[in-house]
């Protein structure tokens, strides 16, 4: 369906979370180094609960070198930095949804790298600074899955 990318993420519980958002609606997971954890750890195995043994989960040693096992495939970044509303977007599958670490989210130097309209938002009131992290992947996994008519679901 699609690929779930999280760049350098820092706290196991959201990854957990990801990991059951992952297993639930058949997207692929792919964790970027370095992980500020270990993926043994408790909190991650509980906020995933059994469903490790049903997502597709990658490791990459770099962003780069994720890209380069999908070369064909369309990357969209997710940032509070960018214009653009994810809600205007016709994903597909196979896409690349790329989120940032929690603490400092995307590299400055990675978005600019981007089209614009590779560059996602989540609209938000004026005074808050950034969503959850497996919030903001389970509302644009949804948004995604949704324009596909929710194949494969029941």
């Amino acid at each position: 369906m699609f690929e779930v990318v999280l760049y350098q993420p820092e706290i196991a519980p959201n990854t957990g979370n990801i990991i059951r958002l992952c297993a639930n609606t058949g997207c692929g997971l792919h964790l970027i180094e370095p992980l500020g954890f270990d993926l043994e750890e408790r909190k991650l195995r509980r906020a995933g609960l059994d469903y490790h043994d049903l997502t597709v989960l990658h490791r990459h040693r770099s962003l780069e070198d994720c890209l380069a096992q999908h070369p064909r495939r369309r990357l969209f970044a997710f940032s509070t930095k960018a214009s653009r509303c994810y809600a205007g977007t016709d994903f597909q599958p196979g896409d690349l949804l790329l989120f940032g670490p929690e603490t400092r989210g995307l590299p400055v130097a990675l978005l600019e790298n981007l089209a614009d309209e590779r560059k996602l938002r989540l609209p938000m009131t004026p005074q808050s600074r950034s969503l959850n992290l497996a919030n903001t992947v389970a509302v644009v996994v949804y948004e995604a899955w949704r324009q596909q008519g929710f194949k494969g679901g029941r």
